[in-house]
């Protein structure tokens, strides 16, 4: 089997748009959450939501390119830039026979769908774009990124729901263990903080209305949490095989040991109450990465600040790590972030990526009165130095789907 490693991380989010920026957001507790002033909220429950600010598609892409892509291709192609590019990777020099693409999104163009639907309420059906299908399926994405690099490997769009990223990325790392590619493009991406979407949420009782207080709304763990934050962007990691890497001289963040994938098989929305999916998740991972539960330093919680997920993501923690759970710090990046959906967890990943390249715990912000069910060390308020050597990252969607990874500093990291 082949050794799986990281060489480059690229970000859009609500914390910032480059890596570094959204790290440095990340470690000193800066929230991304404000009120929406894209569209009229006026009739709506929830007035914020995690957005992505200071993003210039037509400056990227120009302005013909940019209109025929939906923001969440937008987002995508823009963090794979900024991936590639800080792997270093010459396209050149690779055989792109074995170079892939494992990007996905959950609701995909949503927002051209929703454009389009009004132009065919107001116009007609002669004034819809040709290119409204190409725009609006989820797995254009993946199809972009794939014809700008010239992948002509195997290309997937995984449709997990919130466990997108580490379903995508957990899936490139067997593929490229078993000597399947070389490099995969792996993440996810995410543009739905749209008028119906954030009215459905709502309408759920899904979401936080602590309107007069955005940067306070995203509290996992606190007993005064209201519900989630939405938010978008992508988070794209390059994947390579630690021999190409080697090879080309490639600096290494990272490597992924370890993958776990469940089903709750319990509710279309709602978590296993007792964790039950999560659980066995957490511990495949473990077993695939060949290493204990007394090996993990810190765990990236999926965390959304929900209650029914707060408690069921704990018992699941409790429940493999036993008495060991309450030594192990526990970060809740979506504090900050905000819950990016199908991009999350591939944001987050990229975050725990940088916490074992820096010995960095980042915090979770807003843990001002702690659930009693919730007690376990969540790291608040403040980010925290450390020891850190192995890692999990949990992500957890709608319709039950679990995906785990599991992260190791890589030994030649400097």
């Amino acid at each position: 089997m082949e050794r799986v490693a990281i060489t480059g991380l690229g970000v859009i989010s609500p914390l910032g748009n480059q890596v570094e920026l959204f790290w440095d957001q990340l470690v000193h507790g800066k929230s991304g959450i404000s009120i929406i002033d894209t569209f009229d909220t006026s009739r709506h429950k929830t007035k914020i939501a995690g957005l992505v600010r200071d993003f210039d598609a037509e400056a990227m892409f120009g302005r013909k390119e940019a209109r025929r892509m939906d923001r969440f291709c937008q987002f995508a192609l823009a963090a794979t830039d900024q991936a590639v590019a800080d792997a270093g990777l010459n396209l050149e020099q690779i055989d792109k026979e074995r170079m892939g693409v494992y990007v996905g999104s959950g609701t995909g163009g949503i927002e051209t769908l929703l454009a389009q639907s009004r132009l065919l309420q107001e116009r007609g059906a002669e004034r819809i774009s040709p290119v409204l299908v190409p725009m609006m399926i989820s797995n254009m994405a993946a199809a972009m990124i794939s014809i700008k690099y010239g992948a002509v490997g195997p290309t997937l769009s995984p449709v997990t729901a919130c466990s997108i990223g580490n379903t995508s990325i957990g899936e490139a790392y067997r593929l490229i263990a078993s000597g399947g590619a070389d490099i995969i493009i792996a993440g996810g991406t995410e543009a739905a903080i749209t008028d119906i979407s954030l009215a459905s949420f709502g309408n759920a009782t899904a979401l936080s209305t602590r309107n007069d207080e955005p940067t306070k709304a995203s509290r996992p763990f606190d007993t005064n949490r209201d519900g989630f934050v939405m938010a978008e962007g992508a988070g794209i990691l390059i994947l390579e095989s630690l021999n190409h890497a080697k090879r080309r001289s490639a600096r290494i963040y990272a490597e992924i040991i370890g993958y776990g994938a469940t089903s709750d098989a319990y509710h279309i929305v709602a978590t296993h109450p007792e964790g039950n999916g999560a659980y066995r998740a957490m511990k495949l991972a473990l077993k695939e990465a060949d290493i204990k539960p007394q090996d993990v330093d810190v765990i990236s919680a999926h965390a959304t600040s929900t209650e029914a997920g707060d408690w069921s993501e704990t018992k699941a923690i409790k429940k493999l790590f036993g008495e060991q759970a309450y030594q192990i710090p526990i970060t809740a990046n979506k504090s900050m972030s905000g819950h990016m959906l199908g991009a999350a967890s591939a944001v987050e990943a990229v975050a725990l990526v940088k916490s074992l390249e820096q010995g960095i715990i980042p915090p979770t912000i807003n843990l001002d009165t702690p659930d009693p069910v919730c007690d376990l060390d969540y790291v608040p308020h403040q980010a925290r130095q450390a020891k850190l050597r192995i890692g999990i990252s949990n992500s957890f969607g709608f319709g039950g789907h679990n995906a785990v990874i599991v992260l190791k500093a890589h030994e030649g990291r400097t």
